[in-house]
């Protein structure tokens, strides 16, 4: 992930932190910017066009990506080392439910109008299950997703590390589940 990606992620820690900005409502404006078309909500600006390099538009795709990115990091808080698709096979592996996998496969299908939407349901799921995610990486790969002059190859390798990830998570022993095995095995012996 980038070191831009890493300093935007920092500094909306920083907000989470600062009372200062707690008592402005700094996180509560950037979750409320998920109701509007990403770099829309102007009492988001504040914290986010810093971050907007100066030759980009109002539709480039890296400033519609820091503003998805810091809605979604203020809806759930809680920065982690694993990717958003570990993170939500995670929850499916620990809840066993086919739900948060039609959740996910409609993310992977969805098209840059809608990811948004679809994000934060994911987002939230992981908020109620209190999972952290990885945003910086998160931000790079909305950064990519959400070019509409990217190669399409681009994107589908997006879906693809996320597939795996979260395959991978879904498949992945939890230390319960090794214990329990263990359990049995000795138990057989």
């Amino acid at each position: 992930m980038s070191d831009y990606a890493q300093n935007f992620i920092a500094y909306l820690q920083g907000l989470k932190e600062d009372k200062k900005e707690k008592k402005s409502g700094a996180l509560a404006h950037l979750r409320r910017s998920l109701g509007f078309e990403p770099g829309c909500y102007t009492p988001a600006f504040p914290y986010v066009e810093r971050f907007v390099a100066e030759d980009k538009h109002s539709q480039d795709a890296s400033r519609q990506a820091l503003y998805l990115v810091a809605g979604l990091f203020a809806l759930h808080p809680k920065q982690g080392s694993k990717s958003l698709a570990a993170a939500f096979g995670a929850l499916m592996r620990e809840r066993d439910s086919a739900s948060i996998e039609q959740r996910f496969i409609a993310l992977l299908g969805a098209d840059t109008q809608n990811l948004p939407d679809y994000l934060r349901q994911t987002i939230s799921l992981l908020r109620a299950d209190e999972r952290a995610l990885d945003y910086a990486a998160l931000l790079d790969d909305m950064s990519r997703w959400l070019n509409p002059r990217i190669d399409p190859k681009w994107r589908d390798e997006i879906r693809r590390d996320w597939a795996r990830d979260f395959y991978r998570a879904v498949t992945e022993a939890s230390p319960a589940t090794d214990a329990a095995s263990e359990s049995v095995s000795t138990s057989i012996e």
